[in-house]
């Protein structure tokens, strides 16, 4: 199964670079297999495995597990060095850590600095779970006068108000109606 692993990385590439698994042929020659069977073979042990899958006009297909990525055993320290444990890790989808309700889930980016003293900064990708309503302190994509911010729901006087999370920011207090278009519940940054 140790070389299986490496087999399955070089898929897991494949299909980041391709978006699309190569078909049987095309795995042996990327693989360095050199017999059919040989393909058919580990096919079969990674649909076994959970990887692949075959779809209604039998081809290749990942499943969520072939997007699991491995979670290490320990976790990092952000202090003093720690020894390294090394050993079999578990493994994690993106998708499982941060999405409860995938129909309710969307992926926006950010845009601008109002939320930095949060952590939250221009490009980050926020990931919101729709629904219309939220608790005090939650962070939140709100529309406001027909215009989308995200910022920290709060309340002031028995009303809310919407707090950005960086001091050069005003506090927003609607006129209006406050409309919650979603929960912030995971964060995206890409270094």
């Amino acid at each position: 199964m140790a070389n299986d692993r490496s087999y399955l990385t070089s898929l897991q590439d494949y299909y980041a670079r391709h978006r699309a698994l190569p078909s049987y042929a095309s795995i042996g020659s990327l693989l360095g297999l050199k017999s059919k069977s040989s393909v058919a073979a580990l096919v079969a042990r990674l649909k076994l495995a959970g990887f692949l899958e075959s779809t209604p006009d039998r081809r290749l297909a990942p499943t969520r597990r072939f997007f699991a990525r491995p979670l290490a055993e320990s976790p990092v320290r952000a202090g003093l060095p720690d020894p390294v444990e090394d050993g079999d890790a578990d493994a994690l989808t993106i998708d499982d850590y941060l999405i409860e309700r995938p129909s309710s889930t969307v992926l926006i980016r950010v845009k601008g600095d109002s939320m930095i003293d949060a952590g939250i900064f221009d490009g980050d990708l926020v990931v919101v779970e729709k629904r219309p309503s939220a608790q005090r302190g939650d962070i939140v994509v709100a529309i406001v006068d027909n215009q989308f911010t995200l910022k920290r729901l709060d309340l002031e006087a028995g009303k809310f108000v919407l707090k950005a999370e960086n001091i050069a920011y005003p506090v927003i207090r609607p006129e209006g109606a406050l409309e919650i278009f979603g929960v912030m519940v995971g964060l995206v940054r890409k270094l």
